[in-house]
């Protein structure tokens, strides 16, 4: 998820709301913190929290990022949603679907749901969404995910028209699913954004300005987003229309978006945020405070190293960056907030494999923080390169933490690797996206998060011209165990798996990627907040259960 973020996640550390990429901002002299001071008017339903960064889109077929998806969990739903322990829980469908003996064709019963503008949601709903998101000239970036859909590659590819797709509306309230293959995680994934439900009707009237504004959008989830003060703030409202609105509590979820900690922190003291992330200098501050919090998550930071560019396209020079700096230092200095060291791409504690051990457990690690083996590393790459002296430019986000992180970066790799330069570019979370998506950068500090739960949301991102990709690289090997375990794998597991395991050994060979560190977060939270889920996958929060006490 996230750039997922992207994954993206993908792009604060230690600011977001309590974590990850999500926020808000609205005037810091308009409310207080919902339950300060004791008195009923404090204890009014509405939570004030804090993101870092603007919402790239609020367009579910466009979107890539951990701020977006996180604002959609919440104002959108799709058939299923998370909610406890990551469950997929009935949303939009009316009850489980009918499944066919060979798995592939599901059918759902809508439920009695509206849009925020008064019109019934239906099943074409699904249909129109679906098919916008795989039609090429949509360019969504995120239409893979919907791969598993009966004939979506190749409507996607051009190759069939969109009426090709294997989805349809029986009726206003039956849809029909076929899939290529059974998914094992398949209603799991129908929670993620790209394949929420769209008004086909109320999308063409607005055109090219859908998803920019607040009321270029309708809703059909727990919440509205009644404002949107872009690059300030924007509010979250109690969608009274939603079909369980009887269980939504908060009357309001207010966002700050605000880059820096300390006044994230300032917010939080003068009860104007009910939850702020820490960076290493207050964890040190506040970690015997009653209201202090730490936990880990499934997010991954990494550097991106563009193959379009001369130098990294040299394998020696991308193992000698991997190799110059100290992860660990980073983590116990710079972060201290419970994130650990990377040398993987998938993360720790999230999967089991079919024989039910710990995926990270049953791989191991790649590549260590060691001097003289990058220095050895990069004295072969200048000389295959020709060159004494080399500048390098890092792609950075323009958060506090990140600046810190970039800062850090320059001065290990300069240091350990004799005649680099490296300079830094940071820029504010759309803007980074976009020049990682056109591949305008060197190297960039990037993150992911996963979407569903299975290894594949982080392995097949780096496939031959892959949506996310966005680096150049590629190896036909490594594309070939994505393609297996996607396709004539699915009914062997344990084949399955395994060759998901060597597609990551195969990218760690090329040292494609840099990973850095899995994030943990430490933060504050006012002790009558409640209820807040936080996932594991997909979208980070959801608001739809929380309350004030």
């Amino acid at each position: 998820m996230k750039k997922k973020f992207s994954f993206l996640l993908v792009l604060l550390l230690a600011l977001s709301t309590f974590l990850a990429a999500c926020g808000g901002d609205k005037e810091t002299d308009s409310e207080e913190g919902s339950g300060a001071g004791g008195s009923d008017e404090k204890k009014e339903q509405v939570l004030n929290l804090l993101e870092a960064s603007e919402i790239p889109s609020m367009d579910s077929t466009l979107a890539t990022d951990a701020v977006s998806f996180n604002v959609m969990n919440n104002v959108l739903e799709g058939l299923y949603r998370l909610g406890e322990n990551d469950e997929a829980v009935l949303g939009m469908a009316a009850e489980e679907p009918q499944i066919s003996e060979d798995g592939k064709t599901y059918t759902f019963k809508i439920r009695d749901a509206k849009w925020s503008n008064g019109d019934p949601v239906t099943a074409n709903d699904f249909v129109y969404a679906w098919k916008k998101a795989l039609n090429p000239d949509t360019g969504a970036e995120y239409a893979y995910i919907m791969y598993d859909i009966k004939n979506a590659a190749k409507v996607n590819a051009g190759d069939l028209p969109v009426d090709e797709l294997g989805v349809k509306a029986v009726d206003d309230k039956t849809l029909e699913v076929q899939l290529e293959t059974p998914v094992p995680y398949f209603k799991a994934l129908l929670s993620f954004a790209t394949f929420y439900p769209q008004n086909q009707k109320f999308v063409e009237e607005q055109g090219d300005k859908f998803g920019l504004e607040a009321d270029t959008v309708v809703y059909n989830g727990p919440f509205t987003l009644s404002e949107w003060k872009h690059e300030q703030s924007f509010k979250l409202s109690k969608n009274e229309d939603y079909w369980d609105a009887e269980n939504v509590k908060l009357k309001e979820v207010n966002f700050n978006i605000v880059k820096d900690t300390a006044t994230g922190v300032n917010l939080y003291e003068t009860n104007k945020a009910d939850i702020a992330g820490l960076s290493a200098e207050f964890v040190d501050k506040y970690k015997s405070d009653e209201n202090f919090k730490t936990r880990a998550e499934t997010s991954v930071y990494f550097l991106r190293l563009n193959q379009g560019n001369e130098v990294l396209k040299n394998v020696n020079a991308r193992k000698a960056i991997d190799s110059a700096y100290d992860k660990q230092g980073m983590v116990d200095v710079l972060l201290n907030n419970g994130s650990i060291p990377a040398y993987y791409l998938v993360p720790k504690d999230f999967v089991t494999g079919p024989d039910g051990t710990e995926y990270r457990e049953a791989v191991g690690d790649f590549g260590e923080f060691d001097p003289k083996k990058a220095a050895d590393y990069w004295a072969k790459a200048k000389e295959e390169l020709g060159k004494d002296s080399i500048e390098l430019e890092l792609l950075n986000y323009d958060s506090d933490s990140s600046k810190k992180i970039g800062e850090f970066l320059k001065e290990q790799l300069e240091q350990n690797l004799e005649g680099l330069t490296v300079k830094i570019k940071a820029q504010p979370f759309k803007q980074k996206l976009e020049l990682e998506t056109k591949g305008q950068y060197d190297f960039s500090f990037a993150g992911w998060g996963p979407d569903y739960p299975d290894p594949m949301t982080f392995v097949d991102m780096f496939v031959t011209d892959g949506a996310h990709n966005q680096m150049g690289y590629s190896n036909p090997e490594y594309d070939k165990k994505i393609e297996q375990a996607k396709g004539e794998l699915l009914d062997d597991l344990d084949a399955r798996w395994q060759a998901m395991i060597d597609a990551e050994k195969i990218l760690f060979e090329d040292q494609a990627i840099s990973p850095m560190y899995q994030k943990g977060v430490s933060y504050l939270e006012r002790p009558y907040v409640k209820n807040v889920l936080r996932h594991s996958f997909g979208a980070d929060n959801s608001y739809k259960w929380a309350y004030i006490e």
